[in-house]
């Protein structure tokens, strides 16, 4: 990044815009690409610094996009789009107090900017929540279950209604199908049942341990699914495609159920039914948008409080708490939302052994499972989302030696075929969601 030629100048714009080009079709991982080319012929031009940030950002690879952001300030400080890109992306990772910073910055070089101030307002106000919870925080210890305040069967359901109903305290396969129609109608089902699937379902995951062992017997069929984030249509063509889950036809879906889709409160309430319908039918990872503070961000909350109440939310919340956190396959197939881990020798007993009944952490055991993602270089790095980090192949392969297993499967990322096998084979990432970005549904079977 030393003297650049009036050639290399020119060819950095030449290829900024074709990468802006390849930014507005949507082709965000090319337009990285190009914007790593022109910065590799001047480096000291913000621009290209800020609109990979950009990129990364509708990649969701939000640590990325702080670390290019931040460059971008570095070389002109009084560059404004530098403090949006970096403040968009703490605000994506729910770093209020750290958006805040810079979008205050912002206002300054750009007080007549009304985007500028309206991302300011909406920074202060969740700083604000985020002191006044802590204000009245109550300690964990001294905290009460809302599933044991709730009691659905003093709940009456009204002689109108005529969605699908519950006799009695058993889910069944007739119920779970009448369910679906009603939701792929339009239909919201009655408050009533929507408790009592969420808390049958609670008290079949509290007792599961974090890391769940399945025996598949030979020859039969089970289906491992990634990511659905509220896509409920795309939830009802993988039944099509598949089979509705039993006893017979079992499934694994792999974390992220919600958030983002427009349906995620029907996806989950599908989810959690099926699972009290018959429990070995199916199986439920947590993934990282099972928790609180990305259900606020990305949707899930807002969409709770829409079509039930707040209680709802903070049950849910709870719930999520219960879902076990990764599950081994035969003895061979180590299934998880995110990845490995930043230290090896990680046992599997050490994963039984986490205390998962908590949010997240934002470091540790938990927090990797959750958040982490394969890279294509050995070793490790850091997280390109900004959470947990990026393992190598040569990881991958300690941890299945030292644990006597074959393969990881995991999500959490968007693959172009909804699937990509990965580290010599040893990895591979499902991600069921097709119409999330535009993507082709596939899932992995066993």
């Amino acid at each position: 990044m030393g003297d650049t030629s009036s050639s290399d100048l020119e060819r950095a714009e030449e290829i900024k815009f074709r990468a802006n080009e390849a930014f507005k079709a949507h082709r965000f991982s090319q337009a990285i690409e190009l914007y790593s080319q022109a910065i590799e012929l001047n480096g000291l031009n913000a621009v290209y610094w800020a609109n990979r940030a950009f990129a990364h950002t509708k990649l969701e690879e939000y640590g990325s996009a702080v670390q290019d952001a931040t460059k971008a300030i570095e070389i002109d400080p009084k560059y404004s789009k530098g403090y949006y890109r970096r403040g968009a992306a703490y605000l994506a990772m729910g770093k209020f107090k750290e958006a805040l910073k810079d979008f205050q910055q912002l206002k300054r070089i750009c007080p007549n900017d009304p985007d500028a101030a309206k991302k300011l307002k909406e920074c202060e106000k969740s700083v604000q929540k985020i002191r006044f919870e802590e204000a009245i925080a109550v300690d964990e210890s001294e905290r009460r279950s809302v599933a044991e305040s709730i009691d659905f069967h003093s709940i009456d359901v009204e002689p109108q209604y005529s969605g699908a109903r519950i006799e009695g305290e058993v889910v069944t396969l007739d119920f779970v199908k009448k369910m679906i129609d009603d939701f792929k109608n339009q239909k919201c089902l009655h408050k009533r049942y929507a408790y009592q699937i969420v808390l049958q379902a609670r008290e079949m995951l509290r007792p599961m341990p974090s890391l769940v062992d399945i025996t598949v017997a030979d020859g039969h069929h089970f289906t491992v699914c990634g990511d659905v984030h509220g896509q409920f249509y795309d939830l009802l063509n993988i039944f099509e495609l598949n089979g509705l889950p039993s006893e017979d036809n079992p499934y694994l879906f792999n974390g992220d159920f919600v958030d983002r889709g427009s349906f995620s409160l029907e996806v989950i309430l599908t989810l959690f039914a099926f699972k009290c319908m018959s429990p070995q039918a199916m199986y439920l990872a947590r993934g990282n948008h099972e928790s609180k503070s990305m259900n606020k961000i990305y949707g899930f909350e807002g969409e709770v409080k829409s079509k039930l109440s707040d209680t709802f939310v903070e049950l849910f919340a709870e719930v999520f708490c219960c879902l076990p956190l990764a599950h081994v396959i035969n003895n061979k197939v180590f299934v998880v939302h995110g990845g490995l881990f930043s230290v090896d020798g990680v046992k599997l007993s050490d994963i039984r052994a986490i205390d998962r009944f908590c949010e997240p952490p934002e470091e540790g055991l938990m927090c990797e499972l959750l958040w982490s993602d394969p890279q294509p270089l050995p070793g490790r790095g850091p997280s390109k989302r900004g959470v947990g980090l990026s393992f190598g192949g040569d990881v991958t392969k300690r941890f299945l030696n030292e644990n006597n297993l074959e393969l990881v499967v995991r999500s959490h990322e968007v693959k172009d075929e909804g699937y990509e096998i990965e580290h010599d084979g040893k990895l591979i990432t499902v991600f069921s969601a097709p119409n999330y970005c535009d993507q082709v549904f596939r899932n992995i079977a066993y």
